[in-house]
């Protein structure tokens, strides 16, 4: 018998989650034609998603709920799901069960707990919510250990279901190159980060990591006026990365262009020197995979998820040391041997993840809660 899934869509625009609930839902749309889909939606038909067939509908769902949720608990129960999936790391205190949640990761509780009260009510709500679902997603084993050991989320409560590069990412678009270097100005060659900024980020020992390759490449003939281009969140939430800028000397040669397009970011994937990630920590740690689906050599940290998603397939470096990150980014740009082949790794490892093989699993687990 059919069942009919709820999916909370509502923060379909967001960066990371963003992607993983696009991709999901377009792999479910092709591999699933017998269940009914519900997908909460903030508005209706929703641009950013793609056509779906006829067993998929948006239902809006515009208030701005509290952390309690019992609004939100009295819509779903409307809607009578067999089951409904919560991709969004946290689940409301009151949901409708069965229900399932998606742990992307777990930097809030490990970046951002100050003791006291908020804390202790976060640390709580994070982890009721996980002990009353039916099954708990996490995108990476890292992760998966992280809620094991921080929330006391029993090992058999987990499944661990990877992400994969956004398919957009695999389409090589040679003609919209030069029209993106031309409306952003680009005539030289550059460094793209691609990401967040928040501190785990660890953006500032990347502009300092720059500034030291720019002084040891100022006699280079093709590379002495190398810029740092960054895609991310606006710098003016975060002043420390403006005041490694600043003190740093490179304001002329660090850019920040906010969130671009997927076409303009693909684009840039294709055309940076290096894509560099020098992260403390990844629940799982996308934009190298995507940097990797671009053809771009990739230098990162080797920390929490990343070791599982980049593999062999980049130049490791300790994210806690300016001069190592600046060794690595050096390495990238000055050897070529060493270039060739982390270019070529990176081409197979980014597909080894399939959004297909993704949302297999979890049609899987769908099933399997529903079976119970």
């Amino acid at each position: 018998m059919p069942l009919h899934i709820g999916i909370d869509i509502r923060r379909l625009r967001d960066f990371g989650i963003g992607t993983y609930i696009r991709n999901l839902v377009r792999a479910l749309g092709e591999l699933d034609h017998e269940n009914r889909y519900s997908l909460i939606a903030a508005e209706a038909d929703p641009a950013e998603l793609p056509a779906l067939p006829p067993n998929f509908r948006c239902a809006v769902y515009s208030r701005s709920d509290s952390w309690l949720g019992l609004s939100y608990w009295l819509f779903l129960r409307g809607l009578s799901f067999d089951l409904f999936h919560v991709p969004l790391n946290v689940a409301p205190l009151l949901m409708p069960r069965p229900y399932l949640v998606t742990v992307h990761d777990m930097s809030r509780l490990l970046f951002e707990n100050a003791p006291g009260l908020s804390n202790s009510v976060r640390l709580f709500r994070y982890r009721r919510g996980l002990m009353r679902a039916a099954r708990v997603l996490t995108v990476s084993n890292a992760t998966r250990r992280d809620v094991e050991s921080v929330l006391g989320i029993p090992s058999s409560h987990i499944r661990t279901i990877y992400n994969a590069p956004d398919p957009a990412f695999l389409d090589a678009a040679p003609p919209a190159i030069q029209r993106v270097m031309d409306r952003y100005q680009i005539e030289y060659p550059f460094l793209l980060y691609a990401g967040n900024i928040r501190p785990q980020k660890n953006i500032p020992r990347l502009v300092e990591a720059f500034a030291v390759v720019r002084g040891d490449l100022v006699d280079h003939p093709q590379l002495s006026n190398l810029h740092l281009i960054i895609i991310g969140d606006e710098i003016s939430h975060y002043p420390a990365v403006r005041q490694a800028v600043i003190k740093s000397r490179v304001e002329h040669q660090v850019r920040f262009l906010g969130f671009v397009p997927i076409e303009t970011l693909r684009c840039l994937y294709q055309t940076a020197q290096a894509f560099v990630f020098p992260s403390l920590y990844e629940g799982f740690g996308l934009p190298p995979l995507e940097a990797m689906s671009c053809g771009a050599p990739v230098v990162a940290s080797n920390v929490s998820a990343l070791p599982e998603v980049i593999g062999d397939a980049a130049v490791i470096v300790n994210p806690e040391n300016v001069f190592d990150i600046a060794r690595g980014i050096r390495d990238i740009l000055l050897d070529a041997d060493l270039r060739r082949r982390v270019i070529a790794k990176g081409y197979a490892q980014a597909r080894r993840f399939s959004w297909r093989d993704t949302a297999s699993q979890v049609l899987e687990t769908y099933r399997e809660i529903a079976d119970h």
